[in-house]
């Protein structure tokens, strides 16, 4: 399937807080009708996305990743929408990189014919499934960690055709992968004696690192290592992958003499995925177009949380008519941004503070003088888009004036 194919989906009760009158709609014609987030029937909460931020933010990461000659594969797991996998792979992806199996079976139902598994695979059922897949399309390019001698043995025995693998490096304390380079050589050793299994580079997750740019020169270190080792003899070429979204411009440093020394081709891949939305606090302040590199680019916040003020019981209380089912609160609670009156008027939400969030509303603090009435709706920033973007089936995406100008499809 194409992601045009969701344009003939039919509106109906599964999505929240689209127009009731738009029941058994197609996709298509509703995003025609070009509505008013704010008059064209749309109910609260409900969760937009802003169509020039999130163009902005496209553009901004695929031109990082030129700039500095590395290989792009955004992390879909963020948006979960084929429609923006569709749009990062025109601005140049790669790929589209995954974390479960269920992922790489969704990008797969939209025809992604490049994914990198960034996790380890050892799931029989999954492992046959992808042997299937990968026989059925010769044209289908399929990367996956590695990290344990165990772990290759149970993918071996699964799997009924050969499969690119990376072996993984982690830190100590930190998520999978070996913790040193000479259990990352047992595990390479494994993988050489693998019917199914082809080695064709290293990865990892910066992140957990407690010194990132020293755990990046282990990485590169590690490439260099097991290609003088001649491991990579049966690979194409030699792939190095690291980067989230907090790190990718020590990633880009660090990747960027990497090549001229070694034997074949440098697959540089970035992975990282919040910044298709960006956000209003926890990656604001952690993305290094903040402060390590404000003068090579920028990232704007595209998600929005309408909602509605239901209840005033007290002076310094107002209720929302959003809660934990609706927006996300593992890392920071949402942020007021704007009050629109039912007349239009729209006013900065000066005096509001979200202090916790129940299954189905908001309770936020109202500061004295702060003029905000039962029916006002509130318009939320969120932090973490990736716990935002799962609670949403269908996301209107939303022109500068409030028009709605299409509608993103999420699959979690």
């Amino acid at each position: 399937m194409a992601a045009e194919e969701l344009y003939d989906e039919r509106v109906d009760h599964r999505f929240k807080g689209l127009p009731p009158d738009a029941d058994g709609l197609t996709v298509r014609r509703l995003a025609a009708e070009r509505r008013s987030l704010f008059d064209g029937g749309f109910t609260t909460p409900l969760l937009t996305l802003s169509a020039p931020a999130l163009e902005h933010n496209l553009a901004q990461l695929a031109s990082y990743a030129r700039a500095y000659g590395l290989a792009f594969a955004p992390h879909g797991k963020t948006s979960m929408a084929p429609q923006l996998f569709e749009r990062q792979l025109a601005h140049g992806a790669w790929g589209i990189t995954a974390a479960v199996p269920h992922q790489v079976r969704v990008y797969r139902a939209y025809g992604i014919q490049r994914i990198f598994l960034a996790n380890e695979l050892v799931d029989a059922a999954a492992l046959r499934w992808l042997s299937a897949e990968l026989d059925a399309d010769p044209g289908f390019r399929f990367i996956c960690y590695v990290d344990s001698v165990r772990g290759v043995e149970l993918m071996d025995a699964a799997l009924t055709r050969p499969v690119d693998v990376v072996v993984e490096l982690g830190v100590d304390g930190g998520r999978t992968g070996v913790r040193d380079a000479d259990t990352a050589a047992l595990v390479a050793d494994a993988v050489a004696g693998a019917r199914h299994l082809r080695l064709v580079g290293v990865a990892g997750y910066e992140s957990t690192a407690p010194d990132v740019r020293k755990w990046l020169g282990e990485l590169v270190a590690l490439a260099e290592r097991f290609d003088a080792e001649g491991r990579f003899a049966d690979a194409e070429e030699i792939v190095l992958s690291a980067g989230g979204s907090e790190w990718f411009d020590l990633v880009a440093e660090a990747f960027e003499p990497v090549g001229g020394g070694l034997s074949k081709p440098v697959l540089k891949l970035l992975r990282s995925g919040a910044y298709v939305s960006h956000d209003d606090v926890h990656y604001r302040d952690l993305t290094p177009f903040h402060d390590r590199i404000p003068d090579k680019g920028s990232l704007e916040p595209a998600l929005r949380l309408w909602t509605q003020v239901l209840s005033r019981p007290e002076p310094a209380l107002a209720l929302l008519n959003a809660g934990k089912r609706d927006a996300p609160y593992d890392l920071d609670l949402p942020v007021p941004q704007l009050i629109r009156r039912p007349d239009g008027t729209v006013l900065p939400a000066d005096g509001l503070t979200v202090t916790k969030l129940a299954d189905q509303h908001a309770f936020v603090a109202v500061a004295p003088g702060t003029d905000v009435e039962v029916g006002d709706w509130v318009a939320l920033g969120l932090s973490h888009p990736c716990t935002a973007f799962d609670k949403w089936q269908l996301i209107p995406l939303v022109e500068p004036d409030g028009t709605v100008s299409d509608y993103i499809r999420t699959f979690f």
